[in-house]
């Protein structure tokens, strides 16, 4: 499927756009929270919009988990589906971009041309593997600001994610507190809780048990741990998604072909869920997804201080968190220990929930429910 011309010259698309790359940590290395250090990371990237002269008009987008930088527009006039979020990103759309200057980088430890497990190790000259050392979102968060100094811009106006966005935004928050004036985390909280890691371990585990994944070490082989990550994909879909909406798609509906007695997968939801586990092995690393998951489970803001309120008490910058009120990825009821703590220490947040069936995955479904809380934050 082709997109038609007026398509991409729309007034309210970015167009076709061109990912960019920079290599950063060329003469000194780069510090992991782990005490790990690397040189040469390769960091890619898109940008929308027009630096302003005051270059205070930036607005960086954390992506989710398994995202890319490609947030708005297209890349070629083939493409079947522009950027993640671009619904919300462009001339005249709530993050403006004849208003803001809009930055999304992939991040450390992806697959998507910044630096991670498959990228090639320059002293070996083979793909990094389980050698890549341990990610966490705070590492996320400090290549991006080495990337913001590359390019020197010195201010954010706002900081916007959802998920694993959000934990980076609020992240950005605690540990850059005067670079940041807002801050829109959507669907996240301020710390991984058990019912969350206790999911990412099963994830994870499907591919580990994976004979094909061979220890991370499946680069030069001929299989790869496909099984594996199919099955990690459709944890994580179920858990993304409510008991209604799956009802409502597709409640007992069978696949026409199928034996009733048979002990093959025959319901409708079977198929949905073996079509997205597909698509899902065709685009993404296995060691990227081990690695980005363990950095969730690593995620609290408090590590590192001498408490969570510590933390809380350093961030400057106005908050606006977006709750879903079907969320069980992320319950509301966790994502208020955000609000209360930082209530609690004089922080300046506000909270905004919207309403839906899809449950986490809203925020990549039903975008005109943000455009209200959104576009309200940003121009108050």
């Amino acid at each position: 499927m082709s997109i038609p011309s007026e398509k991409i010259s729309s007034i309210n698309s970015v167009g076709l756009v061109k990912p960019k790359n920079l290599t950063l940590f060329k003469e000194k290395e780069f510090n992991f929270e782990s005490g790990a250090k690397l040189n040469q990371i390769d960091v890619t990237y898109e940008t929308y919009g027009t630096l302003n002269s005051n270059k205070d008009n930036v607005i960086l987008i954390c992506h989710p988990l398994t995202a890319s930088a490609h947030a708005a527009g297209w890349h070629s006039k083939d493409d079947k589906k522009p950027g993640l979020w671009d619904p919300l990103i462009g001339p005249g759309k709530v993050i403006d971009t004849n208003q803001y200057y809009v930055i999304c980088s992939n991040v450390l430890g992806g697959c998507y041309g910044t630096t991670g497990p498959a990228s090639i190790n320059p002293e070996t000259k083979e793909e990094y593997g389980l050698n890549f050392p341990t990610v966490t979102i705070k590492d996320m968060v400090n290549l991006q600001k080495a990337l913001m100094d590359k390019l020197k811009i010195e201010h954010l106006f706002a900081v916007i994610g959802g998920s694993m966005g959000g934990m980076q935004a609020l992240k950005w928050t605690v540990e850059y507190p005067s670079f940041i004036e807002k801050a829109i985390p959507i669907g996240t909280s301020g710390r991984l809780k058990a019912r969350n890691i206790a999911f990412n371990q099963l994830a994870i585990e499907a591919i580990k048990n994976d004979p094909d994944w061979q220890n991370g070490d499946y680069y030069d082989s001929e299989q790869k741990p496909i099984n594996g990550m199919a099955l990690a994909r459709k944890i994580g879909i179920i858990t993304y998604r409510t008991n209604k909406s799956f009802q409502s798609k597709f409640g007992r509906d069978r696949i026409e072909d199928k034996d009733l007695y048979s002990l093959d997968n025959q319901f409708q939801v079977n198929s949905y869920l073996d079509y997205q586990g597909e698509k899902f092995i065709n685009r993404f690393d296995a060691n990227s997804y081990i690695y980005l998951t363990k950095a969730m489970d690593l995620y609290d803001l408090g590590r590192g201080y001498k408490s969570f309120k510590t933390a809380l008490s350093r961030i400057q910058a106005k908050i606006l968190l977006i709750t879903i009120n079907s969320d069980k990825l992320f319950p509301p009821e966790e994502s208020m220990e955000l609000v209360k703590g930082l209530q609690e220490v004089g922080g300046k947040i506000k909270h905004d929930q919207i309403n839906s069936e899809f449950g986490h995955d809203a925020f990549l479904i039903e975008f005109n429910k943000l455009y209200d809380p959104i576009r309200n934050f940003l121009q108050d």
